[in-house]
């Protein structure tokens, strides 16, 4: 008997990375899911898991798109009881005096559409039918959701926002739906970049990442499943709610680094 036997999740950012390897696990664990993505790769994801899975090809950016992805959970198995929000794109690190004036509305728009829009859509798609079940939501944040230098301004902005989204969702919906959220730190895997930045997919482990790791090691996208599976499980985080689940490799207790970002390394 699995942790998520009988459970249907709506999970967005399902193509790659932390999302497939998530899904991959939940359907292990007995989940049946709605796997939704901008890249047709949720397609071949659900080829590989079986019926477990009913792929959506979409821009979790639109109404529309979430409508689809709630529909197609009530069609198939009647019924949602978790909406992972997970779907996400980067800055590329970009600094505020890095990104040209003229680009940096378009560049907002397109981040915080996809990293902050693109979650609230979907909670609200589905909030009827978590009510109904009580459901939770679990949204993905990362290490910037409470840190300065995860990201650059634009990215780190709008994962501070997800932090505040839980929390505020948590406090909206309860006592009927739990709210929780991952923070994870480094993974690799390949994030899409900001187009209107210039910006193109990435890798998100760089050279020295490793190194500055308190732990000494990336962890593999797999890392993050449990953390994934215990706020989807009703019975094991039954007293959770408005809770920022950190798993960065100890990024968050490293300690000193460089003081600024403008500050010059010694030498230099």
């Amino acid at each position: 008997m699995g942790a998520l036997d009988g459970q249907v999740v709506v999970f967005t950012g399902a193509g790659s990375g932390i999302g497939r390897a998530v899904v991959t696990h939940y359907v292990a664990e007995g989940a049946r899911v709605v796997a939704v993505d901008v890249a047709d790769t949720v397609e071949q994801l659900a080829k590989e898991l079986g019926d477990a899975v009913v792929p959506v090809v979409t821009d979790v950016r639109s109404w529309e798109g979430n409508v689809r992805a709630a529909a197609a959970a009530r069609e198939t198995w009647g019924r949602i009881d978790v909406f992972v929000g997970n779907a996400g794109i980067t800055d590329g690190a970009r600094p505020l005096e890095e990104i040209p004036g003229e680009r940096l509305t378009d560049a907002f728009s397109e981040l915080f559409g996809v990293n902050v829009l693109a979650p609230m859509l979907g909670a609200r798609a589905v909030v009827d039918d978590l009510v109904k079940s009580r459901g939770s939501i679990i949204l993905t944040g990362s290490f910037a959701s409470s840190n300065a230098a995860g990201g650059g301004v634009l990215y780190t902005a709008s994962k501070h926002a997800v932090q505040g989204l839980v929390r505020q969702l948590a406090y909206e919906l309860a006592p009927d739906v739990r709210v929780n959220g991952v923070a994870p730190g480094v993974a690799p895997t390949r994030l899409r970049g900001t187009t209107s930045l210039g910006q193109t997919a990435a890798d998100s482990v760089l050279d020295g990442t490793r190194e500055v790791l308190p732990l000494q090691e990336v962890p593999d996208v797999d890392a993050y499943n449990g953390i994934f599976t215990l706020l989807a499980s009703p019975s094991q985080s039954a007293a959770m709610t408005g809770t920022m689940v950190t798993a960065d490799s100890g990024l968050s207790i490293r300690g000193l680094a460089r003081p600024g970002g403008r500050v010059a390394e010694a030498g230099e």
